[in-house]
């Protein structure tokens, strides 16, 4: 059962994403979020949802099911997706879903290749492994294909934008952008119990009434009560993995100090022998410190 003091749903689960962005009827949301992550390098006034099961040209191709699939009225295409956990191949599989609405524009008979926009949007709830070790914190990351040489965007109407809300860390008083204020309800709407003063204007209004648990149906509470489990899973996964990482790393850690004590103390014990005028051949073979190591010790 959902906890009793939870009064919104949980953005980040699949019944709680689609709820918000993905239904026609709460398009405001989606096309509100979309500008907020596009920043005025184009606005998008309103959309219209496609399937979002996609097939390739046959059986044997594979399908992909997309969380949000939508058209502007200029024939742009966007893909917007929540990824809640790490996969090892994950943006292979964000260029291989682009791939749809790319193939899908073509024409029968007589056609020039003109290609419409088509943008993928990734908000990951977790910072990719190379920016993790690199210790980059970014949460927002804009990707085109690029001329490696000239070092400027060759093609830009293929855009990945992925949104790490892993490394999203403000409070509501710190948020200044829509986006920021965007990012702050994906992560923490579920911990609220009231609007934010900070919060104001239409969509976050609707933003809160749609996501008020207490108004659901039957049906969708029990939706919602599946995908919350689900999430929990997940995030129950995570975090014993996490644990997991944490106390092999302090196992190692013990274990490479114990070696690190025991090698110090036959260290301590050649530099004696050797000053007490012992062959470095049966110092190395008391100790098992090469010969070449001992003559490095001082006499």
């Amino acid at each position: 059962m959902i906890h009793t003091g939870e009064r919104y749903i949980n953005p980040l689960t699949d019944f709680g994403f689609k709820r918000i962005f993905g239904t026609p009827f709460n398009s405001e949301l989606l096309v509100s979020f979309l500008n907020a992550v596009l920043d005025g390098e184009r606005v998008v006034e309103e959309v219209e949802y496609n399937n979002s099961e996609k097939f390739g040209s046959n059986e044997a191709a594979r399908k992909a099911v997309f969380d949000v699939y939508c058209r502007t009225s200029d024939g742009s295409r966007f893909i917007v997706e929540m990824q809640n956990v790490y996969q090892d191949f994950y943006k292979d599989r964000s260029i291989y879903y682009s791939t749809f609405p790319i193939a899908e524009q073509a024409e029968i008979g007589d056609w020039n290749y003109e290609l419409k926009d088509v943008y993928t949007i990734g908000i990951l709830n977790f910072a990719f492994p190379e920016n993790k070790r690199s210790g980059d914190d970014g949460i927002f990351r804009e990707v085109k294909l690029m001329d490696v040489n000239k070092k400027e965007v060759f093609y830009d109407k293929l855009t990945y934008i992925y949104v790490e809300l892993a490394n999203f860390h403000r409070d509501i008083d710190e948020c200044v952008t829509v986006l920021d204020k965007w990012l702050f309800c994906l992560k923490n709407l579920q911990n609220l119990l009231e609007r934010p003063a900070e919060l104001q204007g239409r969509v976050f209004e609707r933003l809160f009434r749609t996501a008020e648990i207490a108004k659901f149906k039957p049906m969708e509470l029990k939706a919602y009560e599946q995908s919350i489990h689900a999430y929990r899973d997940i995030k129950n996964g995570m975090d014993s993995a996490k644990r997991a990482g944490m106390a092999l790393g302090e196992a190692k850690g013990r274990a490479e100090g114990r070696a690190e004590g025991r090698a110090e103390e036959k260290e301590d014990m050649a530099k004696r022998m050797k000053l007490k005028g012992m062959p470095a051949s049966l110092i190395a073979e008391i100790t098992g410190i090469s010969e070449a190591d001992i003559s490095k010790l001082p006499d």
